[in-house]
């Protein structure tokens, strides 16, 4: 499954965010893969894809950075799978 979190840095922790992150570049526990990472440049807002089977390492990473970032996560699936379960309802 994949995971899509959206973060924005909490006011007052912008430095103390990017510092973290280029001491430990940001990975994920074990059992998660990072499919991609983006960042808009000079802003406080990014996203991060991962790719895993344990929720309980989601969760996991989360708590890593839920000090310093606001943290939304949402499983996400890839048009074709979107598109099977459209045909289902639609086929009814």
């Amino acid at each position: 499954m994949k995971f899509m979190i959206t973060w924005r840095t909490r006011p007052g922790f912008y430095n103390v965010a990017l510092q973290t992150f280029l001491k430990t570049g940001g990975k994920p526990p074990q059992g998660l893969k990072t499919v991609g990472r983006w960042h808009v440049p000079g802003s406080i807002l990014g996203w991060h894809l991962l790719e895993g089977d344990d929720p309980t390492a989601v969760a996991e990473h989360v708590a890593e950075w839920a000090d310093m970032l606001e943290l939304e996560v949402n499983p996400v699936i890839e048009d074709t799978a979107a598109a099977e379960g459209a045909s289902r309802v639609v086929k009814k």
